[in-house]
This record gives C-alpha cells, sequence and structure tokens, in this order.
C-alpha cells in the first residue's frame, strides 16, 4: 500500500506556480519571473467497517510576473486575474464594514 502522505505531497507540488505559468524565462537579457496565488486542500476518513477514501484539489491564480533587467526589478500585475480576486474581497469588506458601523450605532 503507497503512504498516503508522500502521494498526497507528490499532487499538491503539481499544483504550484508552475502549473499556472511554467518555469522562469530569460528573453532577450530580461527575467521574467511568475507569481501565482496557489491553494490545496486534502481530506479523508473511513467508516466503522474500515472502508475508507479521500479527495483533494486546488486551485491557483496568475497574479503576475516579476521582471528583472540588469539591477532593475519591478512586479508586473496580471490585471485581469487582480481584478477577479479584489472585487469579491472589495464587496465582502464593504459589507463587513457596513454591519460594524451599523452595530456600533445600536
Amino acid at each position: 500500500m503507497p503512504n498516503i502522505a508522500i502521494e498526497l505531497a507528490k499532487q499538491s507540488a503539481a499544483l504550484g506556480v508552475k502549473s499556472v505559468y511554467g518555469e522562469q524565462q530569460d528573453v532577450d537579457g530580461v527575467r521574467l519571473i511568475p507569481v501565482a496565488l496557489t491553494w490545496t486542500g486534502f481530506g479523508g476518513g473511513a467508516d466503522e467497517s474500515g472502508n475508507g477514501g479521500g479527495g483533494g484539489g486546488g486551485y491557483a491564480i496568475p497574479v503576475g510576473a516579476y521582471i528583472r533587467r540588469g539591477d532593475d526589478l519591478r512586479f508586473e500585475p496580471n490585471l485581469v486575474s487582480l481584478l477577479a480576486v479584489a472585487i469579491p474581497f472589495v464587496w465582502v469588506a464593504g459589507r463587513a464594514l457596513s454591519r460594524v458601523i451599523r452595530a456600533l450605532k445600536k
């Protein structure tokens, strides 16, 4: 029987930045270093008779890339991904803030 921890580690390693962008690249003396937000989760269990099961999954969002030219290093964001993450975050933060203000007024 394979070691489940080793198998899960192999699976989670495949869901990183490399799955979104690939390896860093050098183009005309400029080095591009990809950046991504990744999340991985796994679960498992068994019933009284010893039958078990499990599953897992994850996602990766490309955030942008660091661009290095000589001694200059700067971050270039992926605007589509940042908007996709920022819009729900701003909505939730605004909703939470309005509830906090409403609770403080009482």
